[in-house]
């Protein structure tokens, strides 16, 4: 148990786990240059420089897409994320979800809005949320991380990291899911044998990341 809040918990990224950052990315870039989305590869390094972005560069386009475009809002949720989220809270897992998207110095309160509002809009189950650089604080018992330096760092620290495939991670050594179908599989064995089981439904708890639409439309 951690925190002595449930069984397990589970710290999960948002940017290239639950949320495309890639595509929502590239359609700011190629706004702003004027370019077809399509040129824009999405066999990306992690600092984009198949982009012909440098650090400055990625940073103003970076700041324009949160800060006027409202990306962070946006953005596409990577398939099957809430279904797969929801099965795993149903089943008693603790969702905290981890993310460092204050990287700028200005514009907090919008970045923190438009996440909520994201994570509202898409139907993503959790119980805490936490804007943190450094992860290994955030104190789970399993990560879901795509960022190479963050795996690398999480599992210095002697946890259990789930890599989310990326073009900029395949260097990294597994457990690894490229879908959210086999990290809800991969996760559910790791409960298993933190907790000594997994049940996939609690009793009396309605499936489906749609239950509160439902119930609204039914009043």
């Amino acid at each position: 148990m951690t925190d002595g809040v449930g069984d397990f918990v589970l710290g999960v990224d948002l940017d290239g786990v639950c949320a495309d950052y890639t595509e929502a990315f590239a359609q700011v870039v190629a706004a702003e240059r004027g370019v077809p989305i399509d040129s824009l590869t999405r066999e990306v390094s992690w600092d984009f420089a198949e982009w012909d972005l440098d650090r400055e560069e990625f940073l103003r386009l970076h700041r324009l897409g949160v800060q006027e475009r409202h990306m962070f809002a946006t953005m596409p949720a990577l398939d099957g994320v809430a279904d797969a989220l929801w099965r795993l809270s149903d089943a008693g897992v603790w969702i905290r979800i981890i993310t460092h998207r204050l990287v700028t110095n200005w514009g907090h309160a919008r970045i923190v809005s438009d996440t909520v509002e994201w994570l509202d809009t898409n139907r993503i189950p959790y119980r805490d949320l936490c804007f943190l650089g450094a992860k290994p604080e955030a104190q789970a018992d399993a990560y879901v991380e795509d960022a190479p330096h963050n795996v690398a760092a999480l599992r210095a620290g002697g946890n259990t990291v789930v890599v989310f495939d990326q073009p900029y991670n395949r260097e990294l050594d597994g457990p690894r899911a490229a879908s959210w179908a086999e990290a809800e599989a991969v996760i559910a064995e790791l409960v298993a044998v933190h907790t000594g089981a997994f049940s996939p439904q609690l009793p009396g708890v309605e499936a489906g990341a749609d239950r509160l639409d439902r119930h609204i439309t039914a009043l």
